[in-house]
């Protein structure tokens, strides 16, 4: 995750959880501040994964760190898995 991603999880926390807070702080609009978190438990779930094999937990790390585009790593996994068939 990025240190962006870790800066939002802390402000969140320390605001217990208050998106109303969070938006405050940062001076933006509430479903923006929604969308910020949808992400980052988006990213979470990604990387939290343990039935994923390592090939796949690790590009989806690429990922969550903005490295890889989410189509890229599709397309790779789909090619990894044509070739565990094969």
């Amino acid at each position: 995750m990025t240190d962006e991603d870790m800066n939002f999880i802390k402000r969140f926390t320390l605001s217990s959880g208050s998106l109303k807070q969070v938006a405050k702080e940062y001076s933006v609009s509430y479903p923006t501040v929604r969308n910020r978190l949808n992400e980052v438990i988006t990213k979470i779930g990604i990387i939290d994964k343990k039935d994923s094999e390592p090939f796949i937990v690790n590009l989806m790390r690429l990922v969550t760190d903005d490295q890889i585009s989410y189509s890229a790593a599709k397309k790779i996994i789909e090619f990894h898995e044509g070739e565990k068939n094969d």
